[in-house]
């Protein structure tokens, strides 16, 4: 039995993503094959910096524009969870799910990005 198909579990975490404005887009999870991926919740912990002037990150077919500003102490965590009325695609087989930083931190920054979901 994997767990990943019966439960919300975390499915990833990735260390070092750049959260710099005028970053590369990073995968965070690679959907396996045969299945399809449904993204719950996303942590971002332990920034290396400041992250008060990242106004817009996205996640693939998931969150858009989530401002992270209020991430000033680097021993803090942020819990990303959708709270509204909205519909998700789901990611398929073999899909990347990534975050794309279109209004980034001006400093130099890096964070640990956990990835929560589920299978089916």
């Amino acid at each position: 039995m994997d767990l990943s198909e019966y439960s919300i579990c975390k499915v990833s975490t990735t260390t070092g993503v750049n959260m710099t404005a005028g970053a590369a887009a990073t995968t965070l999870y690679t959907v396996p094959a045969g299945k399809t991926f449904y993204p719950v919740l996303v942590v971002v912990r332990n920034n290396s910096a400041s992250l008060a002037n990242g106004t817009d990150y996205d996640f693939t077919t998931w969150e858009q524009s989530v401002s992270l500003t209020g991430m000033t102490v680097t021993t803090g965590y942020r819990v990303i969870q959708t709270t509204t009325n909205t519909t998700y695609t789901p990611i398929a087989a073999g899909g990347v799910f990534q975050i794309t930083i279109s209004t980034g931190c001006t400093a130099a920054c890096t964070a640990v990005i956990d990835v929560f979901g589920y299978l089916v």
